[in-house]
């Protein structure tokens, strides 16, 4: 048998009975436990982690393990993560009533994609690829919009290029902050209706920690 990791937490409380709870450095990992010939690829399996990665998140937040983490047993996951545990410790210290929520909005005017066929080097060309991303911005408006509504609710946030289309707002909202943000989300809907964005969460930690993710 093996178990593949959902995510870290303070408590066993926050994690049994909806999951395994795998103790590593004073912390638990919830988990799944399946068979060791199941692929982790297999589209049931995604959806029952999904499913539990959910429930535990309607209990308490918890730092969020990369899907495909899996570990044979506790002694297993105490080599892999006890150097990550005071991170996530503070993590889930800092921000246990806090839940992430993203607004991704496409871009005004998408960046356009370099011609490989400009650069000699393959190096070169990913550098002007990466750049590219970073160049697509938003309908000023909107961004205007967003940043006097539902940034105010968020106790921090950050804008990142994900591609050449779009861009993502990563916030930390307080749980009890998630019906206003939703609230915001509309209004923003009806204010511009020709503006696509998806507002969706809550989330696990998962953006906020991801210099400590596997």
């Amino acid at each position: 048998m093996k178990s593949v990791v959902i995510g870290a937490h303070l408590q066993r409380d926050d994690v049994e009975p909806i999951a395994v709870a795998i103790p590593v450095s004073g912390l638990f990992l919830s988990a799944v436990a399946i068979a060791d010939d199941r692929p982790l690829g297999d589209r049931d399996l995604l959806l029952q982690v999904a499913d539990v990665r959910a429930r535990l998140l309607d209990r308490a937040t918890f730092v969020a393990i990369r899907y495909g983490f899996a570990v044979h047993d506790a002694r297993e996951a105490e080599t892999k993560c006890a150097s990550r545990a005071p991170q996530w410790r503070a993590l889930l210290l800092a921000h246990r009533d806090e839940v992430e929520m993203t607004l991704k909005v496409a871009a005004s005017a998408p960046a356009p994609r370099p011609d490989r066929h400009d650069f000699t080097s393959g190096a070169d060309y990913l550098r002007a690829l990466h750049a590219s991303a970073s160049t697509a911005d938003i309908d000023q408006e909107f961004r205007e919009a967003v940043e006097g509504t539902i940034v105010p609710l968020a106790t921090s946030h950050r804008w990142s290029h994900r591609d050449r289309s779009s861009l993502e707002l990563s916030m930390l909202v307080p749980r009890s902050d998630l019906e206003k943000m939703r609230a915001a989300g509309e209004k923003l809907r009806s204010q511009f209706p020709k503006v696509p964005f998806l507002l969706s969460g809550p989330w696990p930690l998962e953006v906020f920690a991801d210099d400590h993710q596997q």
